[in-house]
């Protein structure tokens, strides 16, 4: 099962992309996290991320589009992945065709601002591994500490109500098209969000035809 996540930032696709790796026992490729450990593996394409990075510039769509080519060529992701964080634009997802990376099915999570709102001023982050949770809806064990590595979590500045209103308007333009990109192509499985995690799970596993998983 090769999956697409998408939604508005603060809709849970990091939460639920744990747990559908889980589940279906193929591993979450975050764009965030690919691109870190390109560039600390030092790989041809990592390195020439690093060089836009270093000069303050923005990562060309072509060189993410390179890293995770490079990411889905290994041996874990044979048996399909889940990717998290790209594309987030119509240019990415026209770049993802065109190197011959294809999908089963796209899943957007539907959920409101006001949710989103609420939702973000809970999130924190665990500084070492990036690992996300919420105080309310996914709250790690011990307060302030990481369930997989002890790492410290923390608020990140992009999770205050302004910033959340600003990269909403970001999501708006330039990724929420993708919802009718991917409609047209018949890979589109729109989901609600729902109150708890497990509920969303569930909602999305049905979408996919996978409720037995």
């Amino acid at each position: 099962m090769k999956l697409i996540l998408l939604g508005a930032p603060g809709a849970g696709k990091g939460t639920q992309a744990e747990i559908l790796c889980k589940k279906l026992s193929i591993p979450t490729i975050s764009t965030g996290n690919i691109l870190r450990a390109a560039i600390k593996e030092g790989t041809p394409t990592g390195l020439k991320a690093k060089s836009f990075i270093d000069a303050g510039a923005l990562v060309p769509d072509e060189v993410i589009i390179g890293i995770v080519d490079e990411r889905l060529a290994r041996d874990d992701c044979q048996g399909g992945y889940i990717l998290d964080g790209v594309p987030r634009t119509i240019a990415q997802a026209e770049a993802l065709e065109k190197a011959g990376i294809a999908f089963d099915a796209v899943v957007s999570i539907e959920i409101s601002e006001e949710e989103i709102l609420r939702r973000m001023s809970g999130r924190r982050v665990c500084e070492a591994c990036g690992s996300s949770y919420n105080v309310e809806a996914v709250p790690p064990r011990v307060e302030g500490v990481c369930d997989n590595c002890g790492g410290k979590l923390i608020q990140r500045k992009d999770d205050t109500p302004e910033t959340v209103r600003e990269r909403l308007k970001v999501y708006h333009t330039e990724t929420e098209p993708l919802v009718d990109f991917y409609r047209r192509r018949g890979l589109l499985r729109s989901v609600q969000s729902a109150d708890t995690k497990d509920e969303t799970t569930w909602a999305i596993l049905k979408a996919l035809g996978m409720e037995g998983k």
